[in-house]
């Protein structure tokens, strides 16, 4: 039995497959944008056991290098605004590129949104070359993603990039 509180399952690949058809379906029904991806940050952190915040910060005006909070799923967050550079999602603006931080802890950058939060990982969701919004999930493990995982999450936000 595990007693530090740091177990918990990995999501197995069928998972992700499933999950990836649902995601599609969803981006290809009817609903408008935002009712999208609400769901889909629902669906996800539903599904996936160390999942336990999700939700898009999407750029607002680019000019201003800033992220605005979009849909999402789980405890409100005081982090409405984020600028370019700043904790792992403005890091991960500023690269385009996929942060993962298996333990904010060691993080000195870090925006904390919830002391429960132990990990973090940031998906950008990019259209050619131009940043759109990222994909953030907080997890309350230490080091619970995986490379499959980062595969997943990124599949999940090229399927997105229609939206925008």
């Amino acid at each position: 039995m595990c007693t530090s509180g740091h177990h918990q399952e990995e999501a197995a690949p069928e998972t992700f497959k499933h999950l990836l058809e649902r995601v599609r379906a969803l981006v290809e029904g009817p609903h408008e944008r935002d009712e999208k991806l609400r769901t889909i940050c629902i669906l996800l952190a539903a599904n996936v056991l160390h999942y336990h915040w999700v939700g898009f910060y999407l750029v607002g005006r680019p000019e201003k290098k800033e992220l605005v909070l979009g849909p999402f799923a789980g405890a409100p967050t005081e982090h409405v605004r984020i600028p370019f550079g700043r904790g792992i999602c403005g890091q991960a603006a500023e690269r385009r590129g996929t942060l993962m931080a298996q333990d904010v802890s060691l993080e000195s950058n870090y925006l904390a949104c919830s002391p429960q939060v132990k990990a973090e990982i940031v998906v950008p969701l990019l259209r050619n070359g131009a940043l759109l919004g990222l994909l953030d999930i907080d997890s309350q493990f230490k080091a619970p993603f995986s490379v499959e995982d980062q595969a997943f999450l990124e599949r999940v936000c090229e399927l997105l990039t229609v939206l925008f």
